[in-house]
């Protein structure tokens, strides 16, 4: 057993640093292409998606109080603040944010999350798509 344990370290370690050992990071135009692959197969008359309704659909409240902008404010290139916690929120905008839209298991955790509380649904990947496109559209 005492010289597994070395071993076992080295080879840990070997395995942290080889490439393709880990999970490539994706990019928020990666996820953008998912979003559009979803949302071809949701709807073939799909016709690319639109940073014009992205920032019109982050705006709005969809029939109740909240919106995007209530935790995420009207400038989504700078932080903000989630209305019920008082939680510190990182930039939406990956101009502002580098970090932002990099893991799809968490943009999708995200949207579903806040798709629910702002619409009482989960996003289409339409919406999703054209959220993204406006984010991706705005400077730091």
């Amino acid at each position: 057993m005492q010289r597994f344990k070395p071993m076992a370290g080295f080879l840990l370690s070997a395995a942290l640093v080889l490439p393709g050992s880990q999970a490539a990071a994706a990019t928020p135009a990666d996820i953008q292409q998912t979003f559009e692959s979803a949302a071809r197969a949701a709807s073939p008359g799909f016709g690319g998606f639109s940073a014009g309704r992205g920032q019109a659909f982050f705006s709005a409240t969809h029939g109740n109080d909240w919106s995007c902008t209530s935790c995420h404010t009207a400038a989504p290139a700078k932080p903000g603040k989630h209305v019920k916690t008082g939680k510190d929120i990182a930039p939406m905008a990956p101009a502002a944010n580098p970090q932002r839209f990099t893991d799809a298991a968490k943009v999708e955790k995200w949207f579903k999350r806040n798709c629910k509380d702002v619409l009482g649904r989960v996003c289409t990947a339409q919406e999703k798509g054209d959220v993204l496109a406006y984010l991706m559209s705005l400077a730091k």
